[in-house]
């Protein structure tokens, strides 16, 4: 008998309380749609959030 398959991983979100913190973790600039984006660290509303 095969064993049953792998259960996908289960999601993870990713949380920045800040540009700084997204910097320092290497993952700035966060992209839209990407995990850790939000709207509150896009200050100029393009999408792009922690680009400076």
């Amino acid at each position: 008998m095969a064993p049953a398959p792998a259960a996908p991983p289960a999601p993870t979100t990713v949380y920045y309380a800040n540009c700084t913190a997204a910097k320092a973790a290497g993952a700035a600039p966060l992209y839209a749609g990407q995990p850790g984006y939000r709207l509150a660290l896009d200050r100029d509303g393009d999408g792009i959030a922690c680009e400076k």
